[in-house]
């Protein structure tokens, strides 16, 4: 089976840095997009970015220029870098992608990870 497995969630300080690492693994033939979410008590998931196979690189308004989203095809894995953290960037933050299996080489199908905790408090 497919897994993806983010880490480098915690507690940071206002204005401090993280950075999170979402890892894919098993039978994969080919991942396309990755991408990025969060969702904050009592709201809905949004999404903040995402990459495509090729490096092409998409954000949200409320994060530009503070998250930068990279893509490690070797290491199948995708970075989520978060500067100048607020403290309304708390939530949950999920990996998704798009993968096809070795089994089902044509066939893309979407997977999430199960969700690391970023804390931004004092």
């Amino acid at each position: 089976q497919v897994q993806l497995v983010e880490s480098g969630g915690g507690l940071v300080q206002p204005g401090g840095s993280l950075r999170l690492s979402c890892a894919a693994s098993g039978s994969i033939f080919r991942i396309d997009s990755m991408g990025w979410y969060r969702q904050a008590p009592g709201k809905q998931r949004e999404l903040l970015g995402g990459l495509s196979s090729d490096g092409s690189t998409k954000y949200e308004d409320s994060v530009k220029g503070r998250f930068t989203i990279s893509r490690d095809n070797a290491k199948k894995t995708a970075y989520l870098q978060m500067n100048s953290l607020k403290p309304e960037d708390t939530a949950v933050y999920y990996c998704h992608a798009w993968i096809a299996t070795m089994r089902d080489r044509w066939v893309t199908r979407d997977y999430w990870g199960q969700g690391t905790q970023v804390t931004v408090s004092s």
